[in-house]
Parts: structure tokens; sequence; C-alpha cells
């Protein structure tokens, strides 16, 4: 969950870079802050409790460093203050890390009865520790390196820095993300590669188990004693695309380019954009089951998933919460197909979900945003979303591009198993074609979502109501509002209300109804009426198709019809809005909402 930085070279001066790639980072975590540099011959750590302006306030600039690493945290073990802040440093050993070692506790009693004190709560410091210690031993650090793999159980990318070898940047990786990058006389490590892309874009991945000893001209990868190549990749995104582009917030930049997005993901499945399904998906006919298994938004977006699969094709679908996932039983085998979402492909219990459904002899599908991220290495298939970086921790376009592809494995089963007719292929296609134009019409609206933002953000408790695929819609709407502007909002399914729910409905408790499937809108509308009838402040979202205008409501948001297989990615746009100026009028920090962190990359 943390952010990790690190520099070695002579084209920059390390406080600079460390800095700047801190910025990038800081979506991962803002607890805390730090860096540790060489200065003439000499270690010098800088940390701060807080956001990483807090931090740079206390840094003299004109030091001169060729190099350094940097963290900027989450916290986990330990509260948020400067002792245990990172980087740590025992003996002759200083490093930063992003993961959590699941042992430290059994590993910081036998440092403490060897006569190690510590100064900080964290694990962090336990395997500083005990990687001075075993470095004191073996005065050799690739040794050192080897033994702390198998001395210490959990998930750590961490960058190093050793007192006898300051001209040298160590690190290593177990199960948390970390890349290490190459420019001219310089390199370095980081998170991930949005960190250090104005410097360069020429990167390596890390697997488990593997460290690096870098310099300024050289890198070096080990696996074990022995020294691997790894194949250089070259990041296709832009620093633009990790810029606000005159945006306010990055969540309302990433908002607005969805029309964009969902081109992107959808462009090479679709031939000449209307004129046919081109057959570049995997086979899905030969399973007889699917399991869907995220966490959050991704789990969202996989409840849509799961509606529009078993209505077009056919096939049942259960959703699982990876976390969960990971400790129960499981009935699944070699005919059941699971698929693993994950924006980051960094995501710890999906990727432990990987492992699990291999051992059960499962095909693993993993729909994800990050080539080359450890849950898409480890997949049988993978299908890439197309959103680009994503900044804000609230994800929006990553979501709706999750349900692109979705929509897009629903059609491509239905068409395999010739339950569509050639007409209503034509038609989702024509629609596939206009809906970013739908899209943008609903964004350029933005105005109306503000004006029923002002009349509804100073209430503390707001709840999310609909049926079925508009139920799964009211779950993401429901976690956007209650991430960002901290409002105390929950999701229903409408048919739920009479079994409790509806206790807690007061005069002018705002209510957020979803009405799209005209098969069930009655059933939904009576519901409405329900809550309408005991002072609820309705704030209605339906379709042109289904547009009623009656009193049960007190505002109505209308959006532009599509077909049934891909209206979700037009419903979502007026809660993502509604939630993005709710969160403004309370000012909230939007793009990073406390206690929150992009990638959950730990257990």
């Amino acid at each position: 969950m943390c952010g990790i930085i690190g520099y070695i070279g002579k084209k920059y001066n390390a406080l600079n870079v460390l800095i700047k790639g801190l910025e990038r980072l800081e979506y991962r975590g803002y607890d805390s802050a730090g860096i540790a540099f060489i200065e003439n011959n000499n270690l010098k750590i800088i940390k701060e409790k807080g956001k990483i302006s807090n931090l740079k306030s206390n840094i003299d600039f004109s030091v001169k460093s060729n190099l350094g690493i940097g963290h900027t945290r989450w916290a986990t073990h330990g509260v948020a203050n400067k002792e245990n802040s990172h980087p740590h440093r025992v003996g002759k050993i200083t490093i930063v890390h992003n993961g959590i070692i699941e042992n430290y506790d059994e590993i910081k009693k036998e440092l403490i009865k060897d006569g190690v004190s510590f100064k900080s709560e964290t694990d962090t410091e336990v395997a500083c520790a005990l990687l001075n210690k075993l470095y004191s031993e073996t005065k050799d650090i690739n040794k050192s390196l080897n033994l702390f793999k198998q001395k210490v159980k959990g998930a750590y990318a961490m960058g190093i820095i050793c007192d006898d070898d300051i001209n040298t940047l160590y690190a290593i990786k177990n199960k948390s993300p970390l890349v290490v990058a190459f420019g001219e006389d310089e390199n370095f490590i980081a998170s991930d590669v949005p960190a250090i892309l104005e410097f360069t874009n020429k990167y390596i991945t890390l697997d488990d188990g593997e460290f690096v000893k870098i310099k300024s001209n050289n890198v070096i990868c080990f696996k074990d004693d022995k020294i691997i190549n790894k194949k250089i990749r070259t990041f296709d995104g832009t620093t633009e695309s990790i810029e606000k582009n005159g945006y306010e917030h990055f969540m309302l930049k990433e908002i607005f380019e969805q029309p964009e997005v969902f081109k992107k993901t959808v462009s090479e499945y679709i031939e000449n954009g209307t004129e046919s399904l081109i057959n570049k998906m995997p086979d899905f006919t030969k399973y007889s089951s699917i399991k869907i298994v995220a966490c959050g938004s991704a789990m969202h977006a996989g409840y849509i998933g799961k509606s529009l699969i078993e209505e077009f094709a056919d096939v049942p679908v259960d959703v699982e919460i990876a976390s969960e996932f990971r400790y129960k039983k499981l009935f699944i085998d070699k005919n059941t197909l699971i698929i693993l979402i994950s924006q980051s492909g960094e995501t710890a219990d999906t990727l432990a979900a990987v492992e699990i459904a291999k051992k059960n002899n499962c095909d693993t599908l993993g729909i994800i945003n990050v080539k080359e991220s450890s849950i898409a290495r480890n997949c049988d298939i993978v299908l890439y979303t197309k959103a680009g970086s994503e900044i804000a921790v609230a994800t929006t376009k990553a979501y709706s591009a999750q349900v692109a592809m979705l929509s897009l494995i629903a059609l491509n089963i239905a068409n395999s198993k010739k339950l569509l007719n050639k007409n209503e292929i034509k038609e989702i296609l024509t629609e596939i074609k206009n809906l970013p134009i739908k899209i943008q019409s609903l964004l350029d609206r933005k105005d109306e979502f503000k004006d029923i933002a002002k009349k509804i953000y100073k209430n503390n408790d707001v709840f999310f109501i609909g049926r079925n695929v508009d139920y799964s819609l009211c779950m993401e709407g429901s976690l956007k509002l209650k991430e960002i502007s901290y409002i105390n909002s929950q999701a229903y399914a409408a048919g739920e209300l009479k079994h409790g729910t509806i206790s807690l409905i007061e005069d002018g408790t705002p209510v957020i109804s979803i009405v799209t499937n005209e098969n069930i809108a009655d059933k939904t509308i009576s519901n409405i009426k329900e809550v309408k009838s005991r002072g609820a402040n309705v704030i209605l979202i339906t379709t042109e198709k289904l547009n009623v205008n009656s009193d049960f409501y007190d505002e109505k948001v209308v959006v532009p019809n599509t077909h049934s297989l891909l209206q979700p990615l037009l419903t979502i746009i007026p809660l993502q809005l509604l939630s993005y100026e709710i969160a403004k009028l309370r000012d909230c920090n939007i793009d990073k909402p406390k206690n929150l962190a992009k990638s959950v990359t730990v257990e």
C-alpha cells in the first residue's frame, strides 16, 4: 500500500528525483513520508508525519546527492507518526519497505534476546534489524539478502542502502510490486512506473524472490545466487497521462476520460467500429460456470458482469470477495473459469486467489489495467483494459473499463452460443459505436449534478436502492460517495427495504434510486414510493425510455437509452459526478481520501 522510490546516478540531484517520485506515488499512502540519501559519504535521513509537502518543506535542495531512497506511507503496523515513518536504519542498513512482514513479532523477540532495541512499532524496523544482523555475520550483502528471504514471511518490496557500499542501491521483492528503471548514467527503483516516467520509460519488473544490485551505470539481477537476465520493457504511457491537464482534481479528469477509455478498451474486439465482432477472446463455451474474484470497485464491476453474462450468455456466475475466496471451502474444478479483476494487477488478495485457482486446476483470466503486473503475469489469459494511469484513489475510468470488458465477454459468449440474432448483434454494435457520444452528453451536464449535490451534501446519511443490475450500480455509487465525502452511504436491494432497512429513513433522508430495467421498474418504483411516504428526499435516476413524471421523487436524472448490455456504463456517470460534487462541497481531499490507498498490495 505504501510507495517506494530509489535513485542512483550522476545526472540529477537525488533529492529532487526522490521528492518528484514520492509526489507521483502519494496516492499509495500519505500518513508520513521520508527519504534517506548520501551526502559527503554520510547517510542522512529526513522524515515527517503527514503529506509529502511536510517533508519537502524540511529539505535543503542545495545539498547534492547521487544516491537515495524514499517512502510514502500507508500505516499498517504502528500509528502514523514520525517514529514509525520510513526510512528505518539499524546499524549499517537503511531500508524503505512496501508490504507486511507476517512473522515480524517472532523475529523481533529473537532480536531483542540478542540485545537489539527498537525505536518504532513497525514490522519494517524489524526487517531492517534482521538484515543488519545477517550482514554483520556474513559481511556480504548478497548472502544476507538470500538468508533474509529464507527467514522472512510476507510481502515486501524494499530499497536498501548499506553504509559499507554507498555507491550501490539494492532492492528485493516478494509479493509487492517493484520496478527497476534505466536512464543514462542513472537508474531507479519504484513501486510504479509513473513515479519515474518523467525521467525514463525503460524498465524491468522483478519476480518474487529476486533482488538487484544497482549502480549508476549497471544493474545486476539475482535469483538466489545466480545472475539472471530480464527483458527491458517500454512503458507506453506519457507524462501527460499523470498530469491534471487543467482539471481541478485527478478524479474529475479521469471521469471525463471515460469516452476515450471505452473506445480504446473495446476497439480491438470490434471490426471497423460496427461491422462485426473480432474473435480475439478465448473460448468461453468450454466452461460450465464462472467465478469472478475481486475487491472493492472491481468486485462491483464483477456483479455487473454476473448480471450481463447470466442474462445474455446463460452461464451461471458467482462473484467472490477475494479476501474471502482465499480462506473458504471452494467448489471449483477444471470446468470453472476464474476471472480475476484488478486495476493495478497487484491486489494482494486477488493475487492469492490466482494461486488457489491454479491449485484447483482452474483456468484463470485476468481483467487488468497494468501490463506485466503480478496478476497479469500469473493468469493463463489476460484481457487488458485501456484506462491508462489512474491517479485518484477512488476509481472511475478503470471501473468503467472493467464493466466494458465484462460486457464484451457476455456478448462474445452469447454470440458463440448463437443466443442473439443478427439484428440484435447489429443493434449492440451500433450502440457500442455511439456510446462514447452518449457518455460525453452526460459529462456535459456536470452543472445539473452540481445543483443536486448542493441540496443534499450536508446530510450525513445517504441511501441507494435498486434491483438486479441497478443494485450493483448502487453498491458502486455508494462506495464512491463514502470514499471521498465520508458520508455514511449504504446500498440496498430495493426489495429488502421492508426487512428492516426502511426504519432508517427519516424526514429529508436522501435516497438515490436507480430504475433502468423496464421489466422490474414497477417493483422498484413501488419501493421508492414507500421511502417517499416516510419523508425521503428521492433522487431518481432513470432512462429516457422509462422517463416517468410523477410525485414520488424530488429530483430526476434522465440518462440516454442504450442496449441493456451497455446501460450500466451510462448509469454510473451521474453517480460518479454526484459523488465528486458532494465531496467538493464538503471540502474533502477528493484525490487522496483519508485512510485509503490506491493499490492494496498487502492483506
